[in-house]
Parts: C-alpha cells; sequence; structure tokens
C-alpha cells in the first residue's frame, strides 16, 4: 500500500500555488525536504497540496457521496450504470470494485500530505500562530481521513509519518480503538489551535476552523458511542463539542434552506456551512456533481448518472415543501422553456450553480462535509441518548424544522413524539429531509441502527449485517498481505 501511496505522493508539493521558486537552479527530481520547508511561503504551498487532494473526483469530486449515499437509502443509479456503483448499493462490492479502490487510495494519498506538513512545518522559523494553524489544518484533514477509513473499513493501517524510501512497505492494521484516539487527539490540537471561521483571511477561506474541528469531534465521539469501543463520555463529550460550536456566535441557520446552496455567496459574514471542500471552474477544478445528478433531458442536460429513488420523496410529511421542491424535482425543462414529467426523481438541491453548463463538469458548487444544521440534530441526538426524558432534546431539531416552515403543530415534542423509538425515527427523517445528498445518510442509518430496516424499505435490498464494512481493495492486499480480512 505505500509503495502506491509513495508513487501517488511524488508530485504533492507541486500541484498547487506559488510554484515558482521551484524553477530556478534546484531541478525538480532534487526537490526534498532538506531543500524545501524553508519559509512560511513553503509551508502554505505543503498545505495547498493537501487540500489539492479533496477535489478529485476519485474523492470528493464523486466517489465520497457514491460510498456515503449509494450505500443509504437515498440515492440509486440506473440498471445500466457501472457494477461498481450498483454493487455499492446493494452491498455486494467486492475488492475489485474501482470505487472502494479510489476511496482508499485517495484517503491515504491526503494523509501521506498531511504527515509531510504535520512532520516538517513545526521546524520552520515563522508566526508561531500562523504555524500552528497550518498544522492544526493538516491534523483536521488527517483525522478527517481515518475517520473516513474506519467508518468505512474498520481496522485500517495508522500511519503518522511521511512516507520515504525507508519506510515500512507491509504496514499491519491498526485497531479501530487506537485509532479513534489519534483522530481524536489531532482534531483536539486542531480545535485548539486552528483560526475562528471570522479570523480565517479571505485568501484562505475554506480551510478548517477551530469550530470545524469541534464538528468533526462530535461526530467522532456520536459515532463512537454507538460502537462496542464506545468510551462512558462520549455523549457527554459529544454534546459539549455541539455546545462549543452553537455557543461560538461563528455559524447560523441561513434565512433560508435554498440560500444554503446559493454558489454565488459562498462565504457570508455569519456562515451556515462549516466546513466544504471548495470547487471553482475551469482552469481549476470544477465539480462533476450537477451533472451527476441532472436529467439528460432538461435543459441544460446532465448524464443523469444516479436516481432518488421513488419512495423517499414519498416520506417527507406534507408541510415540508420547502425542502421537498428545492432538493428534489422530476420536472424537465426543454430549450423552450417547457417542462414536462420525467419518471424518475434526481436532486436539484445543487443545481442553482449559475455557471455550470450541460454535460460539463465545470460547477463551483462546493461539497458540503459540515454544516450548523448538522450541529443543531447532533446536540438532539446527544441530549436524548444522554437522557430520554429531557425536553431540551427537541430544541435543536426544532429549529431546524423551523426554518424548513415546520412550525406550530410540526414541532416535535412528548405529546407526537412519545417515546425513544420515536425520536430516533423523527431523527432519521430530519436528517435525510435536511441533510439528503450530503454525504450523511449511510453513516447515519448505520450509527442510529437503521441501515437493515431503512435499505430493505428504500429500496428493497438486504443488508447483510447492521454495519457493513467495505472490503479492502484487492490492489492493495495483493501488496501488503497484512491487510487481508
Amino acid at each position: 500500500m505505500k509503495k502506491e501511496i509513495l508513487i501517488l505522493i511524488s508530485a504533492c508539493l507541486m500541484m498547487t500555488g506559488s510554484c515558482k521558486k521551484f524553477l530556478t537552479e534546484t531541478p525538480y527530481s532534487l526537490l526534498s525536504t532538506n531543500n524545501f520547508y524553508q519559509s512560511e511561503g513553503d509551508a502554505e504551498v505543503a498545505l495547498n497540496g493537501v487540500y489539492a487532494t479533496l477535489t478529485a473526483q476519485t474523492y470528493y469530486g464523486r466517489t465520497s457521496w457514491t460510498v456515503s449515499e449509494l450505500g443509504g437509502d437515498d440515492l440509486t443509479v440506473p440498471s445500466t450504470s457501472s457494477s461498481d456503483r450498483i454493487t455499492l448499493g446493494n452491498y455486494t462490492a467486492t475488492s475489485s470494485n474501482g470505487e472502494v479502490s479510489n476511496w482508499w487510495v485517495n484517503i491515504y494519498s491526503m494523509i501521506n500530505r498531511a504527515n509531510d506538513v504535520i512532520a516538517n512545518v513545526p521546524g520552520i522559523s515563522m508566526d508561531t500562530a500562523a504555524r500552528n494553524d497550518i498544522v492544526g489544518n493538516a491534523m483536521f484533514l488527517r483525522a478527517l481521513g481515518y475517520f473516513e477509513l474506519i467508518r468505512s473499513f474498520g481496522d485500517v493501517p495508522l500511519l503518522l509519518k511521511p512516507t520515504t524510501a525507508t519506510s515500512n512497505l507491509f504496514p499491519a492494521r491498526t485497531p479501530i480503538a487506537t485509532i479513534y484516539t489519534q483522530i481524536i487527539g489531532d482534531l483536539q490540537y486542531a480545535e485548539t489551535n486552528c483560526l475562528l471561521e471570522n479570523q480565517i483571511p479571505t485568501a484562505n477561506k475554506g480551510r478548517a476552523s477551530s469550530g470545524a474541528a469541534s464538528t468533526i469531534l462530535a461526530k467522532v465521539y456520536l459515532t463512537r458511542a454507538a460502537t462496542a469501543g464506545a468510551a462512558p463520555t462520549d455523549y457527554t463529550d459529544a454534546l459539549a463539542e455541539c455546545n462549543k460550536v452553537i455557543n461560538s456566535g461563528q455559524y447560523a441557520l441561513l434565512a433560508s434552506y435554498k440560500s444554503i446552496f446559493d454558489w454565488t455567496n459562498k462565504f457570508p459574514a455569519v456562515p451556515e456551512n462549516i466546513f466544504s471542500v471548495q470547487f471553482a471552474e475551469p482552469p481549476s477544478v470544477g465539480n462533476i456533481i450537477i451533472r451527476m445528478l441532472t436529467s439528460a433531458k432538461t435543459t441544460p442536460a446532465g448524464s443523469a448518472s444516479f436516481y432518488v429513488p421513488p419512495a423517499f420523496p414519498l416520506t417527507y410529511i406534507a408541510a415540508d415543501s420547502i425542502r421537498k421542491k428545492f432538493s428534489i424535482t422530476n420536472q424537465d425543462k426543454s430549450a423552450s422553456g417547457t417542462f414536462s414529467t420525467d419518471p424518475n426523481y434526481f436532486y436539484s438541491k445543487f443545481s442553482s450553480d449559475p455557471t455550470w453548463t450541460a454535460q460539463s463538469n465545470n460547477s463551483e458548487a462546493n461539497w458540503i462535509i459540515t454544516r450548523y444544521a448538522d450541529v443543531l440534530l447532533m446536540q438532539s441526538e446527544a441530549l436524548h441518548f444522554l437522557n430520554t426524558a429531557d425536553p431540551t432534546q427537541f430544541n435543536g431539531i426544532n429549529a431546524v424544522r423551523t426554518r424548513a416552515g415546520l412550525t406550530g403543530v410540526n414541532q416535535l415534542n412528548f405529546t407526537n413524539t412519545p417515546g425513544p423509538d420515536d425520536f430516533i425515527t423523527a431523527l432519521v427523517n430530519e436528517r435525510s429531509w435536511e441533510l439528503c445528498m450530503e454525504g450523511h445518510r449511510k453513516w447515519d442509518l448505520i450509527r442510529l441502527g437503521r441501515l437493515q430496516s431503512a435499505l430493505l424499505a428504500g429500496k428493497g435490498i438486504t443488508v447483510p449485517s447492521a454495519d457493513p464494512l467495505l472490503p479492502i481493495p484487492y490492489a492493495q492486499v495483493a501488496l501488503d498481505s497484512l491487510l487481508a480480512n
């Protein structure tokens, strides 16, 4: 595996910005940590190299939501789709699945670049706060990568040093408990050392903030709490992290659901989006998501690569028209401006980007990894599991419902949501209606114990277990037999 990563990483520091310094007397082939990590500018370029990995189609440009959303009940593919996508969606993926391989290789590529920053930037003579923020960003991304890995594959190798010619090319798998400890430590460092959202300079917008670290920490604690390796304080710690974000004054629910996805206003003064992968139109890296999710019959035309399962639109309550109408459509718009009904439903929530053109990958739509509504819903989740009789467990979920127009009798309470199972049902539904097609569904269903029942009801699929893992890619096992299941 490291042999493959070493090949992928060779051009790491050359992929983004400020490359002129590399075109002087030092040949590219001789560039090394000994003659690169010399200045704050070098540290910035190195961190940009870590972030550059995220925008690949085979990472957060497509593969991430192919893995996370196809594994849930709110996304499906045509019968003519690739076997990689079909088998991910019906839980029959094998170790030769290309998307599973993309997921593994790109995460480890990003982790290796982050390790390079973490190992070398502390030795640079530069402003201490700026240095710690750069290292904190690298630790945030490394933690995010390992969190994705253990949710997907279980025990995986824990690599904390840059890959070199003398590195161990055959690492063993590390127990999940140890990796959780590392993830939490990295995120705590990022929480302490990354800037607050309103302190991040305009030129660096899109980097991880202290609030982003707190948000992912909350998700990590909630996820671990639902496993056999749970720590006694996981729900308490998750609640504390949610409250840090809520009480920080850095984030808020935007006035309308639609405005969350307005790509002409990526960085409002008080944002809802807490951490997103930044996409831009060519010659920078554009996003393929609108093309993949748009009907081939509409104007502009997409490739109709993914559908909304017919059962999903039927789950919305009648009063929840704001989110349903904005998020999902079966209306095809022709060149003449007339509409016709398509037999298939598609996600339309990302298509407000005015820069996108037919059959193109040039959308500037960011991929949202986490936003403030998610924090409010996680707060409700933590409060519920700490004390099922606590009425404040409804506060976060009701705030999200209020923005969606669900007020009055549509607010949740112990009268209409009397028992713990009722609350989990309401939470699972609310997270689906609010966060559909944002990369959460599979993980939500696993964490809340509803994967098997939801997949059977939503797509008619029988899932083999309550927490099924992806197979480690065959190419990696072939290189390192210690990775074999």
